[in-house]
C-alpha cells in the first residue's frame, strides 16, 4: 500500500464511514503510519479522536482490528456506535454465554468481522491467544494505556502482560493511546508494551474550551448547589468526590435541591451501577457523582461540566477527569472547591499506604505539582500545560486570567505562623494552632497555658479561614508538614528555618470569599459559538426530539444517533435532499441510508 493511496483510502473511509469531511490535527499522519505497518503510541487529549486512529486503519488492513480495552462496561455502547455508522464490530468478555463468545470466535476467525473489542484479562486467556494465531489480525489497539504504568493514576495489573503482544505477533502492528500520560509515564509505556521503536505521536494537550476555576473550600456541596444552579441548570455533569460515603450524600442533597443526581462508586451492587451509568448516558440533564471508579471511556459528548469537591492526586488524574467536559468543542467547566483538609487528608493517604519509600515519593511529587496548580498565581491553563512539557502563552478563560488573584508578601504572617507551631512544641493540629494565634481562650488553650505564650494573640488581625489558606500555602510550599501518627500534629521541615531567621521572603495568595462568579460573555478562546435563528433552533430543537425518540427505539445513547453538533448543521443548512444532508458533518453513507429521509421530510414541513 504506497502512502498516496493510503492517504486517498483514509480520507474516502473517513468521509463515507464516519462522514467527517477532513482529518483533524495528527489523525491523518497516525491512520496512514499504522495503517502502513508502522507502530505507534499516541497521545491526544479526550475528544480529539484517538478511535478513528485505530479504527480506520482497521478499515483499510486485511482482517480484524483486536482492541484491547478495560472498559467492559462501555464495549455494547462502542459497538453499536459503530453499527450505526456501517462498522462490523463486536466484543468478546465476561459477560457473554458460551455460545455467544463462540459465535464472535466464528466470525473473528472467517474475517467477517471489521473490529473485535477485548478486555486484557480476556486477551491473555490461552483460548484467546490461540484465536487470534489462527486469524489474520489487521492490528492491535492498546486503549487507555496508561493502565500499564504503575506511576499512573490508573493502574491496571493485567496491562503489564500485554508486551506477549509484541512477542507472539511481531508482523501485526500496534498502537497504544492515552489521553494523558507525563515524560515519566511514557516513557513507562513505551518501555513495558515494547514500542521503544514506534512512533510517537504528541498532540497538544490544550482543551481551550474547557475553563478552569478553583475557589477556596467554605461549605464545598452549597458552593456547588450554587455553581450548577447558576451556571449549569439543566446541563449534563459529572462531580467526583474522593469517598463512597460522600458521594451518596453530595447525589442525595443535589435531589433535595431541584438537581437530577444519581451516584456512582465500587463499592455499589453492580446491576445498579450499570444502570446509573445506563442513564447518564443515555438521558439528557442528569448529573453523575461519582468516585474516579466512573468515567474512563465515557464518549458523551455534551457533557458541560466536571467538578471536584475533594483533592485529585495528580495532575494526570485531574486533567483525565476534566477532560470529560465539552468533548463537543463548546464551552464547559472544570471547576473545583479546595481547602486546607484537602491537603492534609491527600499527604496523609500518602503516608499511610503500604507502598514503598520510592512510590510514596512519586506521589508526593505529583501531590505537590497538584497544589501547585492549585495555588498557582499564573494562568492554570499555562501551570497544566507545563506540566506536560507543553508551553503556552496566558489563556484568557480561566479564573486566574479572569480575575487575577492578589499576591502579598506574606513572610511576617508565614513566619508568625512558624513560630506558632514552634511554641506549642510541635504537638497540635491546624485548629489549635490557628486559635492560638488568633488568641482564642478555649478550655484546651488555658489547660495547656498556652494563653500565657508570646504568640497568642500575635495573629488577631486574621480570620480562621485567613489562617487556614496561609497554613495550606505554607504546607504546599513544603515549610510545613502534618505528623499523621501524631494525631495531624503540624511540624516544621528544614525548609522552614531560613523563612523564620528572615533570610528568605515567601509571597502568598491573597485569600477571597468565595463568591458567585458570573460566565464572561465573551465565547471562550478557540470556540466559535453557533448562533441559530429563530427558525434554526426550532428545527434544532425537533431534531433533538426526535433523535431521543430513535436512540430509545435503537437503545443506544441519543450522541451515538447524531452528536449535538450535526443537529446544529443540519439545522443551518436546512438540507431539503439527500444530496445536501450528505455534505453535513457527521453525516456518513449509513447513517444517511438509515435516517436521510425522515429528517429531509422533518425539514420540509418545518420549511
Amino acid at each position: 500500500m504506497n502512502e498516496q493511496d493510503t492517504s486517498a483510502r483514509a480520507l474516502h473511509q473517513l468521509q463515507t464511514v464516519f462522514g467527517y469531511p477532513a482529518f483533524r490535527g495528527q489523525q491523518a499522519q497516525i491512520v496512514e503510519h499504522v495503517s502502513n505497518g508502522g507502530d505507534a503510541l499516541v497521545l491526544m487529549p479526550t475528544g480529539a479522536g484517538k478511535s478513528l486512529c485505530y479504527q480506520i486503519p482497521a478499515l483499510l488492513r486485511d482482517g480484524v482490528g483486536v482492541v484491547v480495552s478495560p472498559l467492559i462496561a462501555l464495549m455494547q455502547d462502542q459497538v453499536d456506535a459503530l453499527a450505526e455508522v456501517g462498522v462490523r464490530a463486536a466484543f468478546l468478555n465476561s459477560t457473554q454465554t458460551y455460545e455467544e463468545a463462540s459465535r464472535i470466535e466464528r466470525l473473528v476467525r472467517t474475517g467477517e468481522i471489521d473490529l473485535v473489542y477485548v478486555a486484557p484479562e480476556r486477551l491473555m486467556t490461552e483460548r484467546c491467544l490461540n484465536l487470534f494465531q489462527n486469524s489474520k489480525i489487521a492490528l492491535f489497539a492498546i486503549d487507555e494505556a496508561h493502565c500499564v504504568s504503575q506511576w499512573g493514576h490508573d493502574f491496571r495489573p493485567e496491562y503489564i502482560k500485554l508486551s506477549i503482544l509484541h512477542e507472539q505477533f511481531p508482523d501485526v502492528p500496534r498502537i497504544a493511546l492515552t489521553a494523558t500520560a507525563d515524560q515519566q509515564t511514557r516513557a513507562e509505556i513505551a518501555d513495558r508494551l515494547q514500542l521503544n521503536d514506534a512512533m510517537q505521536f504528541v498532540s497538544s494537550f490544550d482543551r481551550p474550551n474547557i475553563r478552569y476555576q478553583i475557589v477556596e473550600k467554605g461549605n464545598g456541596r452549597k458552593q456547588l448547589l450554587d455553581f450548577i444552579t447558576s451556571e449549569h441548570g439543566g446541563d449534563c455533569g459529572i462531580v467526583y468526590c474522593l469517598s463512597r460515603k460522600k458521594v451518596e450524600e453530595t447525589a442525595e442533597f443535589l435531589n433535595e435541591n431541584g438537581i437530577r443526581a444519581l451516584a456512582y462508586h465500587a463499592g455499589m451492587d453492580h446491576a445498579k451501577r450499570s444502570k446509573h451509568q445506563s442513564r447518564f448516558l443515555r438521558e439528557e440533564n442528569i448529573v453523575m457523582v461519582a468516585t474516579i471508579a466512573f468515567g474512563m471511556g465515557i464518549d458523551k459528548p455534551d457533557v458541560r461540566f466536571v467538578c471536584h469537591l475533594d483533592l485529585p492526586k495528580s495532575i494526570e488524574g485531574y486533567y483525565q477527569e476534566t477532560g470529560r467536559a465539552g468533548r463537543d468543542g463548546a464551552p464547559a467547566d472544570a471547576w473545583m472547591a479546595y481547602g486546607l483538609q484537602d491537603v492534609v487528608l491527600q499527604r496523609r493517604m500518602i503516608d499511610e499506604s503500604e507502598a514503598d519509600e520510592t512510590f510514596k515519593r512519586v506521589l508526593g511529587t505529583k501531590l505537590d505539582a497538584m497544589l501547585g496548580l492549585c495555588e498557582t498565581l499564573s494562568c492554570r491553563r499555562v501551570r497544566l500545560l507545563d506540566y506536560f512539557g507543553e508551553q503556552s502563552s496566558p489563556c484568557g478563560n480561566c479564573d486566574t486570567c479572569l480575575i487575577p488573584p492578589v499576591s502579598f508578601d506574606g513572610t511576617v504572617p508565614v513566619q508568625k505562623l512558624l513560630s506558632a507551631i514552634y511554641r506549642v512544641d510541635q504537638r497540635f493540629a491546624a485548629g489549635h494552632t490557628i486559635e492560638v494565634l488568633r488568641g482564642v481562650e478555649t478550655e484546651r488553650i488555658k489547660t495547656w497555658h498556652h494563653d500565657s505564650l508570646s504568640v497568642f494573640g500575635i495573629g488577631a488581625d486574621r480570620s480562621e479561614q485567613e489562617w487556614r489558606a496561609i497554613l495550606r500555602q505554607t504546607i504546599a510550599l513544603g515549610l510545613v508538614t502534618v505528623d499523621h501518627e501524631q494525631y495531624s500534629s503540624l511540624k516544621l521541615t528544614d525548609a522552614a528555618r531560613p523563612v523564620l531567621k528572615g533570610g528568605q521572603k515567601v509571597q502568598l495568595r491573597q485569600y477571597q470569599k468565595p463568591v458567585k462568579q458570573k460566565r464572561p460573555t465573551t465565547a471562550s478562546k478557540g470556540y466559535v459559538e453557533t448562533d441559530l435563528s429563530n427558525s434554526e433552533q426550532a428545527i434544532f430543537d425537533k431534531l433533538r426530539w426526535w433523535r431521543v425518540e430513535t436512540a430509545r427505539t435503537h437503545n443506544v445513547p441519543a450522541y451515538v444517533i447524531f452528536v449535538d453538533a450535526t443537529l446544529r448543521e443540519i439545522a443551518k443548512a436546512k438540507p431539503t435532499s439527500l444530496g445536501e444532508l450528505r455534505g453535513v458533518s457527521g453525516v456518513g453513507e449509513k447513517k444517511l441510508a438509515s435516517y436521510g429521509d425522515e429528517i429531509v421530510a422533518m425539514i420540509a414541513e418545518m420549511l
